[in-house]
Order: C-alpha cells, then structure tokens, then sequence
C-alpha cells in the first residue's frame, strides 16, 4: 500500500534496534527508500532485512556517530545510491554511566556528548547541505524526556538531550525559509535495551515508570509514528517542535 512517504528518501541513524529500527521499518511500510545506518552490522542488516519483506528498499551503511568522517560518509552514501535525501532522522545515541555528579568520569561525560549532542549536530550539518542543494527537506532529532526534565546520576544525558532540544529549534529557525522543517521527538520510557540497561542499576525506575499515568512503557512503534508524521506533508506547518511522547509523564 502506497504511504505518504512513497518513494522518498529517508536515513535513520542508529536503526539497528529500538527505536531506530521501528522507525527504518515504519518508513519501509510507507513504501520509503530507507538508509540503515547503525554502529551494530548484523544488526542493521536483519532492519534491511525486515525491511525488505515488507516489499522496500533498503540499504545499510556503518557508521559510528562519534566519527565526523563517518557521518559525512554516511550522507554521502545516501546520495549516491538514492540520489536524494528527504527525511533524516538522527536516532543514534548511548546513555553512559548512570553516576553522581561529583562521581562521574570526565571520559563518560565526553563520549556521551560526543555521540548524543555532537553525533547530532555534526548529521544535521551535512544533512542540511544536501537539503539546501535539493531545494528542501524534513529532520527529526530523537531527543527525550531527559531533554526536558532531569534525571538523577544522568548529568551527561539529560544534558545533550537539552542541547538536542536546543539545536533543533535554532536550525529550525534558519531553514524554515529554505523549505527545511527540523524537529525533535521526546520519548519517554520506551520498551527498549537502552531502559533496560537503565532498570538495572537503578532499580527505582521501575517505581518510576508503573507510578505514570500510562503505567506501562511506551512501544518503539508508537515513536516511529510520530517521526512518521512529522516527516510527512501533514505537518508541513511544524518546524522548531519539540513533540513529546510518553504517555504524560512529563505532565504529572
């Protein structure tokens, strides 16, 4: 069945799983020509695969976002096998050591930066340098919740999910006149690796997540339709958004 998105070009970055891998096959459903990016091979390559049954395209690169020659490479790589990039999504992240302040190395502070806040701004730059030549573009940035509240013994993460939040709106304020709609999507606790790795040093957040008014996680599905729409011509009025999805726990 044909989507909203049929035949255009969308990378997702860190899609080997979670969150990035139900986004790379919700794209696949709309009949989408998908990048596969991920630090993981086998596991971009069984999204590809996925992917792939449904009846689309789908390639995979390797790329680690840490890595500014990796990046460049990757959209690059887009360009050259489906000649555009319409939709990107910068999902790759890591959370780091979840430690105290006065606790927490300069290293895990870096690396998490590194990848999460950097990983981000250096894909948006190469990403809006394709856009601006093609005449237009959509980007959604997986921010979080983190990146509007805080959370203990996650200085680092909470910290370039804010700077995610704050990049996001200022590029969206840039190139809203250049036909480039950029946005960012929170979730909140999420059926995935990353809050199971979590759950497991702080056991607190399992407190946490049953005291929310969903009472549940969310589904990695339930994020990639968010992105899904944004990247849509249904949201073509949305730039500089910060859509927050998780169940209404930020609310409480």
């Amino acid at each position: 069945m044909a989507g909203d998105l049929e035949g255009k070009v969308a990378l997702v970055t860190g899609s080997g799983n979670g969150i990035g891998r139900a986004t790379a096959l919700a794209f696949g459903r709309e009949n989408a020509k998908v990048l596969v990016s991920d630090i993981d091979i086998a596991a971009g390559k069984e999204t590809v695969r996925l992917i792939e049954k449904l009846g689309s395209e789908a390639v995979f690169v390797r790329a680690d976002m840490a890595e500014e020659s990796d990046i460049k490479a990757l959209i690059e790589a887009t360009v050259k096998t489906y000649g555009s990039l319409d939709c990107a999504v910068n999902n790759a992240g890591i959370e780091g050591e979840i430690l105290p302040i006065a606790e927490n190395p300069v290293e895990n502070w870096e690396r998490v930066l590194r990848i999460n806040l950097t990983g981000v701004w250096l894909s948006m730059k190469y990403e809006i340098q394709q856009m601006l030549g093609q005449g237009g573009g959509s980007i959604v940035n997986i921010a979080s919740i983190e990146g509007l509240i805080a959370f203990p013994g996650a200085s680092a993460y909470v910290a370039s999910k804010h700077g995610v939040n704050g990049i996001t709106k200022t590029a969206a304020l840039e190139l809203m006149q250049s036909n480039i709609r950029v946005n960012s999507v929170c979730p909140g606790f999420i059926d995935t690796a990353m809050v199971d790795r979590l759950v497991t040093p702080v056991p607190e957040v399992t407190e946490v997540i049953a005291m929310s008014p969903a009472g549940r996680r969310g589904r990695p599905e339930e994020i990639a339709e968010a992105v899904i729409w944004l990247c849509s011509d249904k949201a073509s009025f949305v730039s500089g958004h910060t859509m927050t999805v998780d169940g209404a726990y930020v609310v409480q």
